[in-house]
């Protein structure tokens, strides 16, 4: 993606430059694999959102959205309910993040698709767009969610701020900007908009709030677009300008790498194998590997050292967890429950039944985590000493999956159960058909797939 746009040194332009990055952004001329990817993203989180509809931030946020009330816009998930597309967006966004087994991208820190989708199918829906209108308005968003983030990025999150709410509020806005198609000015005010509203907190991980940041930031793009929409002023240099949203939010500022050419952030997306935080899946693997390699006896596990990059200690370090949400912001439980052969993947394998186990616990005692410094963010080493051998491995997390049939068939099986269990398996086969198919199809037609028509 080359469009000669360039920053100054100083940043200025720098919202404009990257609207009008996003804005280049042609059908004709996307790449086939980031087609592909922006499909992939697309059939992941419709399968997360389906599998969580019974959460219990979920069904708090939908009931309390039912007495609000709202202009039967837009349907939520699971609910029986159309709302407000700005309602709907909160609701479905809450359920997207609520099973943290949605993807990440690591440009923004985040998880891109718990925000953009629901924000996109609730204003898609609305409208009645095509399908082909929100695949591109899903591949500006996410373009320009990663690329603000590079521009704050790492302090930015080192200090608090939960990126899946902040920045993730800022591409949502420009997804609906590019399906609404506002021109250049209106999608600087959209982003405007959605800077002043966008909020959330890393101190909220392990509790009912962190789903929620997600379903607010689909909220923030969705009034955010309809606003501008609408000739609401805002400023239209949000990201660069003194006290706006990268110098009240981080230290770091780098407009050049939020405007580096020929490169589609969507490539670096990663995606959950496991129903847990991020920063644990490199762990979990180390932990998996070195059970089957050595065929472990949790029993017989007398300590395992766990050394992941310093980060990992403000997001995944919860020592003795006391809950779902807790454990899967974990290393130590995590570790556990993979050493233990549970299957990571599984929903109910972060409950209280887990939670109590015996050998979990035993296991949790006999864990260290070492902190290192100037790791990649998502590499662990682990060692794993049992009946008096002591056995290491290392993995990173943070590098995608090149093979993009493999990563097919992974994520395919992971919507078919998630998805068949939540619809039957052929109304979820019937679903993925249109997804793959996404261009000839339109957004009503989707939600129809995944709500049933009962309008």
């Amino acid at each position: 993606m080359n469009t000669g746009v360039a920053a100054a040194p100083s940043g200025a332009g720098l919202t404009a430059g990257l609207i009008a990055q996003v804005r280049a952004i042609d059908a004709a001329t996307l790449p086939p694999d980031v087609r592909r990817l922006a499909s992939q993203c697309i059939l992941d989180t419709l399968g997360v959102m389906l599998a969580a509809r019974d959460e219990p931030v979920v069904r708090l946020i939908t009931q309390m959205t039912r007495e609000d009330g709202g202009a039967a816009q837009a349907s939520v998930f699971g609910a029986g309910l159309r709302t407000s597309a700005a309602q709907a967006a909160l609701c479905n966004g809450t359920l997207a993040h609520a099973l943290d087994f949605d993807d990440v991208n690591l440009n923004i820190n985040g998880h891109p698709s718990a925000v953009l989708l629901p924000a996109l199918l609730a204003l898609g829906e609305a409208v009645d767009a095509s399908g082909a209108d929100l695949l591109l308005a899903y591949v500006a968003g996410h373009e320009f969610a990663c690329r603000a983030g590079a521009v704050v990025q790492p302090d930015h999150y080192a200090r608090g701020f939960h990126s899946t709410s902040t920045v993730g509020a800022l591409g949502a806005a420009i997804a609906c900007a590019r399906l609404l198609g506002l021109d250049a000015q209106a999608c600087a005010r959209a982003v405007g908009i959605a800077a002043t509203r966008a909020s959330g907190l890393k101190a909220m991980f392990g509790t009912d709030c962190k789903a929620y940041h997600a379903g607010l930031a689909a909220e923030d793009g969705v009034r955010a677009a309809l606003l501008a929409s609408r000739g609401m002023s805002s400023r239209q240099d949000v990201i660069e300008c003194r006290q706006g949203f990268a110098a009240t939010q981080s230290q770091d500022f780098h407009p050049a790498r939020a405007l580096e050419p020929a490169r589609w952030f969507i490539r670096d997306n990663l995606f959950k194998y496991h129903a847990a935080c991020y920063g644990t899946h490199s762990t979990i693997e180390c932990a998996q590997s070195l059970r089957a390699a050595h065929r472990l006896d949790p029993a017989a596990v007398e300590r395992v050292l766990i050394q992941v990059e310093r980060g990992s200690d403000s997001t995944c370090n919860i020592a003795r967890p006391a809950s779902s949400h807790e454990a899967k912001f974990s290393l130590r439980f995590t570790s556990a429950l993979a050493l233990c052969g549970a299957d990571t993947g599984a929903l109910d394998s972060y409950g209280q039944t887990r939670l109590d186990d015996a050998r979990i616990r035993q296991l949790i005692e006999r864990t260290e985590v070492e902190l290192v410094d100037c790791w990649p963010t998502m590499h662990t080493r682990m060692s794993v000493t049992a009946s008096g051998e002591t056995f290491t491995t290392e993995y990173d997390s943070g590098v995608p999956i090149a093979d993009l049939d493999l990563q097919e068939r992974k994520l395919s099986a992971k919507f078919s159960a998630l998805a068949g269990q939540a619809l039957g398996a052929a109304p979820a086969a019937q679903l993925a058909d249109a997804v793959h198919s996404i261009e000839q199809v339109r957004v009503r037609e989707l939600i129809a797939l995944c709500v049933g028509d009962g309008r």
